[in-house]
């Protein structure tokens, strides 16, 4: 992947337990890792197909960096 940029977001205080749990049980995925698989995805199904964005999708799922 390229450069990265932060961002500060609030989510729902189930997600963030949900998303707490899976950590725990995937040591491989992080909370980046997992925030950029489901922002990429979304843009996938939503947005206008930028071959970038699957390109992100596929590296970030498969730890292509």
């Amino acid at each position: 992947m390229n450069a990265t940029v932060s961002i500060l977001t609030e989510i729902p205080e189930t997600l963030h337990e949900c998303l707490k749990d899976y950590l725990q049980q995937h040591p491989e995925w992080d909370e980046n890792r997992v925030l950029t698989a489901a922002v990429s995805l979304f843009l996938l199904q939503n947005a206008d197909g930028d071959r970038r964005v699957a390109q992100v999708y596929l590296e970030t799922l498969f730890r292509y960096h």
